[in-house]
């Protein structure tokens, strides 16, 4: 066990199937590769051993939707190797037809050099590609 580090994050989706199809484009392009399926519950396993798993939302709760200014959860950031990687996926998401919160552009107001992209998953939950140098 490493102290100071996340072990797992489980995201509640609405529909399992269109969360599933698109996360396992996106994840496996961010090096997580799928760990474990079962029914309402699929995983995926980062370079670094975090997990991240996608849980379906009880029968009656599907109809909320995310909102990221409700108290929880306002985004999730992925690390990049630089910014050429942020641009590739950003590219490939167009291509999927993910919806662009933000195109790539630096945010020096983070950080220097912050180099990301902005998106959302099917349940509307923000995602981020970030480069820090």
């Amino acid at each position: 066990m490493r102290v100071g580090s996340l072990n797992h994050v489980v995201l509640t989706v609405n529909d399992l199937a269109a969360s599933r199809a698109f996360y396992a484009r996106l994840l496996p392009a961010l090096g997580y590769r799928l760990a474990s399926e079962e029914p309402g519950l699929v995983g995926y396993v980062g370079a670094d051993r975090l997990g991240l798993y996608l849980q379906q939302a009880p029968e009656d709760r599907r109809a909320q939707t995310f909102d990221r200014y409700r108290v929880g959860l306002h985004h999730l950031a992925f690390d990049a190797p630089d910014r050429s990687f942020v641009d590739d996926i950003h590219q490939k998401l167009v291509s999927w037809g993910a919806t662009i919160l933000d195109a790539p552009a630096e945010y020096p107001q983070y950080e220097p050099g912050y180099y990301a992209v902005f998106f959302a998953d099917p349940d509307g939950i923000k995602l981020e590609v970030v480069f820090v140098p």
